[in-house]
């Protein structure tokens, strides 16, 4: 004979559970070992330069938004479908180096707060900006990016961590030269209509 379950019992099963809190389960800046044959400190000093690399990804990413609202002038839809293609690039940086950090047993930065006291790149001003000052802005930020990713991918590599080198260059740095050509070629002083 089958059970019977009332209907006041149903709806609480299926009622959302909410208001629920816990104690952190791995506090940021602990390492958990992980099986993927590195040594504990590779995974660490991996995982704390990745997580300053992710700062400053989502940092950049979130400029390339503000820009990309924020453009204006007459190469405004085309900087504005710009912004965006690098803003949607950057973002796949930004979950690829957060899971290369959880993969190492590290914990990835994620909060706007967190973010805005580790990164390296200087924070803009609230209002808009004019396009020349925005292309400048983003160049120094992927200049920021790809020295520091150069650098850690040294350190990587002489730790024998591959994943995370193969990640800072062919990745990392690969997509920002090419986004800073992109954009350096908006910032070349040249007649638009009639050559002078």
């Amino acid at each position: 004979m089958a059970k019977t379950i009332d209907s006041d019992e149903l709806l609480q099963q299926a009622t959302p559970l909410q208001h629920q809190h816990s104690h952190e389960i791995q506090p940021y800046g602990q390492l958990i070992r992980m099986p993927i044959g590195l040594d504990e400190e590779a995974c660490r000093e991996s995982a704390e330069n990745l997580n300053q690399l992710l700062a400053d990804t989502m940092t950049l990413r979130d400029l390339y938004k503000k820009h990309h609202w924020q453009a204006a002038g007459p190469m405004f839809y085309s900087l504005h479908l710009l912004f965006d293609k690098h803003f949607e690039e950057q973002s796949e940086l930004v979950d690829a180096v957060a899971e290369r950090i959880q993969s190492l047993g590290g914990i990835a930065l994620a909060g706007a707060h967190d973010v805005a006291e580790t990164t390296l790149i200087p924070r803009p001003p609230k209002g808009r900006e004019v396009v020349p000052a925005q292309i400048s802005r983003l160049l120094h930020a992927h200049e920021v990016i790809l020295k520091e990713a150069r650098t850690m991918a040294r350190l990587a590599d002489d730790r024998d961590d591959a994943g995370t080198n193969d990640l800072i260059v062919g990745s990392v740095i690969r997509t920002n030269e090419s986004q800073v050509w992109f954009l350096a070629e908006h910032a070349v002083d040249v007649p638009l209509v009639r050559v002078k």
